[in-house]
């Protein structure tokens, strides 16, 4: 099938990408021309595991191409997908102004019959306002479907190779056969294609996501409510896991969600219902927990250091808002880094892959160190902020020798708390004794 991927971001070239790598003959459209020239010379302006091979195997079979002419991509494809940006607007709602603005253009331009998919995350009623749009400019017959994206950054080649469902929101018979065709490679092992109404597919996005950011915030809350009463959250977390009907994903407490999906997603979901007249109060605490959540730990130092951290130094392990990314929207880090540059502190930070996007946002207020242990070499304390695997099994011999003192305050538990007493280090994590 010919397929045009509208935008090339996390969403649309992991899509384009991965329909390449089933046969399918795609291009992608992007208004960057820069961006659009590194992508036909090979180079994948994200990173993404596994992303680069299937990237570069589908350019090189000709079945992957590139851009920036959108008139070109509507004569290409028979299904054009939007994977537009649709960041939060001022009052948290999600701004549409980049996915009805390609509608306008594509009503200019379509000449032939066309499936429109909505793949970028969108409100309730958005597949009904691209659809207006498109018509207002053109006489020519379309049809707008709803096809909500469950990608996990660091895992999103896997997720859409082998989709555990894929949601497709459509009232129209011939633009169904079309997306069940599009797919049926995907998921040939029996996992469902779900037929259901527009307005229902694009719920269903901001309902799981708006979920799994709930039940990590609760976790959360269940953490800090550990360290009240002596008990510990690893336990608490391990007897709630082995419930089936909760289950033992999401349950890991930590330093508050991030990323370009959850902040963003729960945040929208929350605005749409006031739209409409009703307060979502669950949603309103996950958002004010999650917010008070991310800068837990800036407290803990402050009373570690008598309230005083100007010019001590502080090293930080991992950028990223998660591991397996160099996504650092919304990441945790960035707000400790900001309050501990509010407090005259000195910030050494490393992350294996998001440097580049942190040094955009800070400069030269902060040091990027080479490598995790240069990164702590004399600092008054080390700031764990993504679970990397790299920073799980440390050498804390040289720990010890290269920082100015032995504290660690671990936003992501990596350490078994008996353990690192042996190691000597004063030690502070989420829901569990503090040792020293």
């Amino acid at each position: 099938m010919k397929v045009s991927v509208i935008g090339t971001g996390y969403v649309g070239l992991v899509t384009g990408t991965c329909l390449a790598e089933t046969g399918n003959d795609v291009l992608c459209i992007d208004i960057d021309e820069l961006k659009v020239d590194k992508m036909r010379q090979g180079e994948v302006p994200i990173y993404e595991p596994h992303l680069d091979v299937l990237f570069q195997r589908n350019i090189k079979a000709n079945r992957l191409h590139f851009s920036t002419s959108l008139e070109e991509g509507l004569e290409h494809g028979e299904i054009i997908f939007l994977a537009l940006p649709t960041p939060e607007d001022e009052d948290g709602s999600a701004d549409l102004s980049y996915v009805l603005g390609c509608a306008k253009d594509i009503g200019k331009l379509i000449k032939n019959y066309k499936v429109i998919v909505d793949k970028s995350t969108v409100p309730v009623g958005t597949a009904e306002k691209v659809k207006e749009t498109i018509a207002s400019e053109t006489g020519v017959e379309f049809d707008v479907v709803s096809n909500p994206e469950f990608l996990r950054e660091g895992f999103a080649v896997d997720d859409f190779l082998k989709p555990e469902r894929i949601v497709i929101g459509s009232n129209s018979d011939r633009a169904t056969e079309l997306m069940k065709k599009l797919y049926k490679p995907f998921v040939r092992s029996g996992n469902p294609i779900i037929i259901m109404d527009e307005k229902s597919a694009e719920l269903t996005k901001y309902a799981a996501n708006s979920f799994l950011a709930t039940k990590i915030t609760f976790m959360n809350e269940i953490a800090n409510f550990c360290e009240k009463v002596g008990a510990d959250v690893d336990m608490v977390r391990a007897g709630m896991g082995t419930d089936s009907r909760i289950g033992k994903r999401f349950l890991f407490p930590g330093i508050g969600y991030g990323g370009s999906c959850f902040p963003k997603d729960v945040k929208a979901l929350y605005k749409s219902g006031e739209n409409v007249g009703y307060k979502f109060d669950i949603l309103e605490s996950v958002i004010n927990v999650n917010d008070t959540q991310k800068t837990v730990l800036i407290p803990r130092i402050e009373s570690f250091f008598d309230n005083d951290l100007s010019g001590k130094s502080f090293g930080i392990w991992g950028l990223a808002f998660k591991p397996e990314t160099d996504d650092i929207r919304e990441a945790p880090a960035l707000y400790i880094i900001r309050e501990l540059l509010k407090r005259g502190a000195e910030v050494k930070v490393f992350d294996p892959e998001a440097m580049e996007n942190v040094k955009n946002k800070f400069g030269d207020q902060i040091e990027y160190a080479n490598s995790m242990y240069d990164s702590v070499k004399d600092v008054d304390a080390l700031i764990i902020c993504t679970e990397w695997s790299i920073f799980r099994t440390p050498d804390f011999d040289r720990l010890r020798k290269e920082m100015k003192n032995q504290v660690i305050f671990d936003g992501r538990n990596l350490y078994d708390v008996k353990e690192i007493k042996n190691e000597g280090f004063y030690y502070s994590s989420i829901g569990r004794q503090i040792l020293s």
